[in-house]
């Protein structure tokens, strides 16, 4: 077998090797980054006339491009999770801001039992009331 032969052979087995790794890899990357998932989402702004505005972006950024979601819970030591990913403690946070859209509200206890799970639109510039029974 020629040197040619054997190089084209050894490249399209690596290159076949190299498709299968890759075809199996994404399933259990998108597996693991289920696991793990953080939504982030803003705060509403408190606004202090002696205070600068800490951020980047124009005034009133949040209000024209975002939602608000204002969550009525009895309970102290709840954790909001907001399309399967951790958000915040219903303790810190009771209205906070969303992109626009529909979104699944989740409540779950200390242990991470879900007991509330509501899903809510949340259209610009509105506040979306979810309110949680006792």
């Amino acid at each position: 077998m020629s040197k040619t032969m054997r190089w084209v052979l050894n490249a399209l087995a690596t290159a076949i090797t190299a498709g299968l790794l890759m075809s199996s890899a994404p399933s259990a990357f998108a597996q693991q980054r289920q696991q793990h998932r953080v939504v982030v989402i803003e705060q509403v702004p408190v606004i202090d006339p002696f205070f600068p505005y800490p951020y980047p972006y124009p005034p009133n950024y949040v209000a024209r491009n975002y939602g608000y979601v204002k969550v009525n819970a009895h309970h102290r030591s709840a954790a909001i999770y907001v399309d399967g990913g951790y958000a915040d403690r219903i303790e810190k946070t009771k209205q906070f801001a969303l992109r626009p859209g529909t979104h699944e509200i989740e409540l779950r206890d200390s242990d991470g039992r879900t007991f509330f799970q509501e899903r809510v639109a949340v259209i610009v510039g509105k506040t979306t009331k979810v309110d949680v029974p006792a």
